[in-house]
């Protein structure tokens, strides 16, 4: 990382037309919110005070701000947006802010940005449960939409409605992955059960293709795998995932590949000893293509276009908002034979059992098999 460059982490609307980011002048930390188009600009949205380094920032689809802050324990939420012209760099435009109530937890933290791109939900875990907040999108504030037995933490969401939220739920020491009904009451069912006292992890999901991104020690170590919602196969675990000197995490995948989720396009974060790279891959290709991140880059902050062009934010202090394009390389392209050929060790274990389950409340969806 360059001198000159300003790090801070961001995370995109639901939609890709927004992205938001806390990020500092001098001392003083603030929201500042990017919008997206061909020539992407950045607005601050500095209120009367400095924020916490930790507060947390959501963009809805239509341009506000989701902001999330915890004085003195009370987790509080307000939408931001700007009022009004530019007043310098560390105040940006005018600040609107619309408060929208507050929860009372010991811990609280956003999830990812439902598919509507207007609802925005939360998880608060405590002793024996975790409990699933709407805190934006309804129409009485802050509510308490379901409650997950177990310690739950991850979040992705499994249908374009944004009724089925998949957790990441802890019970007797074993992590599995649930998913969760938001509209039957928070009514809860095995998603992924790769060897009875494996730790299977849902990395990411695409609700179009189903396509999902798994990580478990099912093979006595910890691997990442693929596997299609509604699909009757196991879960594969490609030996190009298996990077022992590099912690590979997804962070985007294509959308828009309803009938091939295997064609999908997939960025992965590599962390090593080297530092911070990116890797693309598809579940058809036994190779992960490596790639530099631009200077500035958001880590581990990324948007596929249905194209298979992946935007990458970043910010420097000569360019403080500025998206870099980098199209999935025509080289990498071309599919193998069978995925399966990489031999016995790209399968799931001997007891691996099918993953979703037949019976997760996949009802509204078309089953990818």
């Amino acid at each position: 990382m360059g001198a000159d460059t300003v790090p801070a982490g961001c995370t995109f609307a639901a939609d890709g037309s927004y992205a938001a980011r806390l990020t500092r002048e001098g001392p003083s930390w603030y929201p500042e919110r990017w919008t997206l188009g061909p020539e992407p600009y950045a607005v601050a949205l500095a209120g009367n005070q400095p924020e916490e380094p930790g507060t947390e920032v959501l963009p809805l689809a239509d341009g506000q701000v989701l902001i999330h802050r915890t004085p003195a324990g009370l987790h509080t939420f307000s939408l931001l947006y700007p009022t009004g012209p530019a007043t310098g760099p560390a105040t940006g435009r005018q600040t609107g802010e619309r408060p929208l109530g507050s929860v009372e937890c010991d811990a609280l933290s956003l999830l990812p940005p439902a598919p509507d791109g207007a609802t925005v939900y939360a998880l608060a875990p405590g002793g024996a449960a975790t409990a699933v907040w709407r805190v934006a999108g309804g129409g009485f504030g802050p509510e308490q939409v379901a409650e997950v037995p177990g310690f739950c933490a991850g979040g992705a969401w499994l249908d374009t409605p944004g009724r089925l939220l998949a957790l990441d739920q802890e019970r007797d020491g074993v992590t599995k992955t649930v998913v969760v009904d938001l509209e039957r009451g928070g009514e809860t069912t095995p998603l992924l059960q790769i060897a009875e006292h494996s730790n299977d992890r849902l990395l990411l999901a695409d609700p179009e293709s189903g396509l999902l991104l798994v990580r478990s020690d099912a093979a006595g170590e910890d691997r990442i795998g693929w596997g299609v919602l509604g699909s009757m196969l196991p879960v594969r675990f490609p030996r190009c995932l298996r990077a022992p000197d590099l912690l590979l995490t997804p962070f985007a995948v294509q959308p828009g590949q309803l009938l091939t989720p295997e064609a999908c396009a997939v960025a992965l974060r590599m962390d090593g000893p080297g530092g911070t790279g990116i890797g693309l891959w598809r579940p058809t290709s036994r190779h992960v293509v490596g790639l530099t991140p631009p200077e500035g880059w958001l880590a581990g902050a990324g948007r596929w276009t249905r194209a298979g062009v992946l935007r990458l934010p970043y910010a420097t202090r000569n360019v403080p908002c500025g998206v870099a394009d980098v199209p999935f390389p025509a080289s990498a392209s071309e599919p193998v034979e069978d995925v399966a050929a990489d031999g016995p060790e790209a399968e799931s274990p001997p007891a691996a059992r099918p993953v979703p389950l037949r019976e997760a409340p996949l009802t509204g969806r078309a089953v990818v098999g």
